[in-house]
């Protein structure tokens, strides 16, 4: 069964989940600028959001290995 788990994901995986996450906090930064989000959230809900936008980005910089994310996680 551990034959299954990779030891590190595709550098493509990565990458298109890193570019899915940013343009996902992308959206959320132009709700707020543009006002747009007090039609789709509260303000409460719209943090929420936005927060884990951020740390979905975050995620997937340490899962990709980028050198300037904290805590980067090596491929073997």
């Amino acid at each position: 069964m551990s034959e299954q788990i990779p030891r590190s994901m595709p550098v493509e995986l990565t990458r298109k989940g890193r570019e899915l996450a940013e343009r996902r906090r992308a959206h959320f930064i132009e709700l707020f600028d543009t006002g747009r989000w007090k039609h789709y959230y509260t303000e409460e809900q719209l943090l929420v959001r936005m927060r884990e936008a951020i740390r979905m980005v975050e995620t997937w910089d340490r899962l990709g290995g980028r050198p300037d994310a904290p805590h980067a996680i090596a491929a073997e």
